[in-house]
């Protein structure tokens, strides 16, 4: 039997739902600003991390678990926040933002000053700034809770906080580092953070207590992130005069890497994420010994490519040889080519070849140019930088040498700098060997470089690879006499046994991390 309630076409009058006020869309609103702040705070880190410590691969991985973890306790904390809510998500709006707003200005001068201490402060501030986050959206929602229904609550809120994380992400590579620098950004969302407190304090003025107190709160700590923003060039000089001891002539940050150029006594220096790639007063031992061995057996190269080398040292050397027609410049990063293009100074070095109407700068990623053409060159030259971490580690694969086979011309040489083979013996070998698995043959040779050390060289090909008779003149370094004496290797650099380097392993990347290590 049924009854009135639920009889055919009688409906019993809906509960109005509430509808949102002003203040719950000006919370929502922060939802958003607080989920890029968070997300930023935690992409920094994991920028800087990969910096100052290598293998961008582990430290991203290591610093979003801890970030995360943290905000799982953030999270679980928040239970016994029960009254005064809004005050308490001031309170940590404004610790967020001072915290998470000086973390790569603190982190930078920790690297300069106390190098020891950086690991422990890296992860203790991520930890802290996580836990302060995950207490945020808790308590907004519990806020919201008030007025929204739930299910409209949980939906606007993540929605809100997603969109923020989207907005930041695509950001921070594309807009923010590039143009303001990871000190600046990190200061810029801090503020963002106070700003966010401030609207909080107007919003709920009148369920504050201490109204005066929380005001003043919120003055000092905009206060100290302003002087931080005004004063982040100079925080940035303090860090890296430190760091580099030498005057620093240039430096910016690019989607790619921090490049910075010193000046002393001994000439320019150019460090990429702080390690050295070149000093000008050695430069010429290294890029002669990269370039001549395999230009100078070919004969008569016309055709030449150059993977990496951005600095443009090589491609002087190439064009030193009357027979080359072209040389394409494959860069990834074209603040470096725009830079020893443009910068007087720098260009001199490379003798403006960046202007040369023969070269053809390409700024994208070796692997995809190399995928993507088809073109053959009498000679490839492969400068890249050491295999410090997965997305380095992937050009020294088989899978990239297998590549370059592909564009290499029949008679063609390749030539890859493959770091020392006194200090990395093992990493040296497993690059020789992982060219050998793709069917070309190698010839190993070794320069000494004061600033470096003993630096490895390979030679790939599909002919032997015959001693050259004569080299270009005006040569500083090698003599066709003395380049002989390249290929010996002592004892403690002989071949040893080693893996094939893998896209799906990159045992090298381990090994170079590990031989590296030790020094």
């Amino acid at each position: 039997m049924s009854t009135p309630g639920n009889a055919p076409g009688i409906t019993s009058p809906a509960e109005p739902l509430p509808t949102a006020r002003p203040i719950d869309v000006a919370l929502l609103a922060s939802v958003f600003v607080v989920a890029a702040c968070g997300l930023l705070y935690e992409l920094a880190a994991g920028a800087l991390a990969s910096y100052v410590l290598g293998d961008s691969v582990l430290q991203f991985s290591t610093i979003i678990g801890t970030y995360l973890f943290a905000m799982g306790v953030g999270s679980w904390l928040s239970r016994y926040f029960e009254h005064q809510l809004p005050a308490h998500f001031l309170r940590i709006e404004l610790l967020v933002a001072l915290i998470g707003g000086m973390l790569p200005a603190t982190l930078f001068l920790a690297n300069a000053y106390v190098p020891e201490a950086f690991r422990l402060l890296l992860y203790g501030m991520v930890l802290l700034v996580g836990t302060l986050v995950g207490l945020e959206i808790p308590l907004v929602m519990r806020i919201l809770k008030r007025n929204v229904a739930l299910k409209d609550l949980v939906s606007q809120v993540l929605t809100f906080d997603y969109l923020g994380a989207l907005a930041v992400s695509l950001a921070f590579p594309l807009l923010l580092v590039p143009q303001l620098g990871l000190i600046r950004t990190g200061l810029l969302f801090g503020l963002m953070n106070a700003a966010v407190a401030v609207w909080a304090l107007w919003l709920f003025r009148d369920e504050l207590r201490r109204l005066g107190e929380h005001a003043a709160a919120c003055a000092l700590v905009l206060g100290l992130l302003a002087a931080g923003m005004v004063g982040a060039g100079r925080i940035t000089s303090l860090a890296e005069d430190k760091f580099y001891q030498d005057r620093i002539a240039f430096s910016t940050t690019s989607p790619y890497q921090r490049i910075v150029v010193t000046q002393g006594r001994t000439g320019h220096r150019l460090y990429l994420n702080g390690n050295l790639q070149f000093a000008q007063r050695d430069e010429y031992r290294y890029h002669e010994a990269l370039v001549h061995p395999a230009m100078a057996a070919h004969g008569g190269p016309r055709k030449v490519a150059v993977l990496g080398g951005g600095d443009a040292m090589a491609v002087r050397e190439i064009l030193k040889y009357p027979s080359v027609e072209s040389v394409t410049l494959v860069e990834l990063d074209p603040a470096m080519t725009t830079l020893f293009r443009d910068n007087p100074q720098l260009a001199q070095l490379n003798g403006h070849v960046l202007r040369d109407p023969r070269v053809t700068v390409v700024n994208t990623d070796a692997f995809q140019w190399l995928q993507q053409g088809s073109d053959t060159f009498d000679v490839i030259v492969v400068d890249f930088p050491d295999p410090t971490n997965f997305s380095i580690g992937k050009l020294y694969t088989n899978s990239f040498y297998a590549l370059l086979d592909q564009r290499l011309a029949a008679s063609g040489y390749a030539v890859v700098q493959t770091t020392s083979p006194l200090v990395a013996r093992e990493s040296f070998w497993t690059v020789a060997q992982t060219i050998e698995s793709v069917g070309l043959r190698t010839t190993p040779y070794h320069a000494h470089v004061p600033s470096f050390g003993e630096w490895g060289f390979i030679i790939a090909s599909r002919r032997p690879w015959r001693l050259p008779e004569t080299l270009p003149s005006g040569l500083q370094f090698l003599t066709p006499g003395t380049l002989a004496l390249l290929l010996e290797f002592p004892q403690d650099m002989a071949r040893v046994p080693t893996e094939v380097n893998r896209l799906s392993n990159q045992v090298l990347v381990h090994t170079f991390e590990r031989e590296w290590g030790k020094h």
